[in-house]
């Protein structure tokens, strides 16, 4: 991938059209008439939709990308502006994977390099310009995708209860029987009639000996 050729003469507005595009509704297609509703007419302001379409935010007819409208999350706007920086100067960012990080001076060198001096020095200014004014408002820092690093939760078993259930007694359990004595006290009748004496045995006999 060859180096953009888009350029601005002027950085000075570049940040705040990068702010005024998150505060307006994405249009059906970017047009000169839209980037004057956002209050940039004058004629290098022009050149920020040739810098639009080098990023890839719209495409040669003007309508927006998915690009575009990921950078209008503005919890990720930054990002999104990076890596559109990172595609758009590729064969730089291959040179020098923190290009980014480079003074003015030094993406100079690198673009001569690149281009093998084809252009004019002043081009290879605006152009660095360009590059670092557009770094400036970006963000080239990789964040990693959080995991769920929850360790399993083992199931643990009931705790068995230390107290006995309330059950039947089982019947190996031995049982224990009620033993009953009996005092039986007589009290005679005084009489001498022998017979009386042996009725009153009989019925002991009859009744609780047998």
């Amino acid at each position: 991938m060859a180096l953009p050729e888009q350029y601005l003469i002027t950085t000075k507005n570049l940040e705040a059209f990068l702010t005024s595009l998150l505060s307006a509704q994405a249009p059906d297609r970017f047009t000169q008439k839209f980037l004057e509703s956002l209050e940039f007419k004058s004629t290098n302001d022009r050149l920020m939709l040739g810098t639009l379409k080098m990023l890839k935010f719209i495409d040669s007819n003007g309508a927006p990308s998915q690009i575009y409208f990921e950078y209008l999350d503005q919890s990720q706007s930054k990002e999104v502006l990076g890596k559109a920086i990172k595609d758009a100067y590729d064969d730089l960012f291959k040179v020098n994977k923190d290009a980014h990080k480079l003074t003015k001076e030094e993406v100079k060198s690198k673009f001569k390099t690149l281009t093998q001096g084809k252009k004019s020095d002043k081009i290879y200014g605006l152009m660095a310009n360009t590059f670092k004014a557009l770094c400036d408002n970006a963000t080239f820092t990789k964040h990693k995708i959080k995991k769920d690093t929850a360790e399993p939760v083992t199931p643990v078993a009931p705790e068995q209860s230390s107290k006995p259930k309330d059950s039947a007694i089982h019947q190996d359990q031995p049982v224990t029987k009620l033993g009953l004595s009996y005092n039986i006290q007589i009290h005679l009748p005084e009489t001498r009639d022998t017979a009386v004496f042996d009725a009153i045995f009989q019925s002991l006999k009859t009744h609780l000996v047998d």
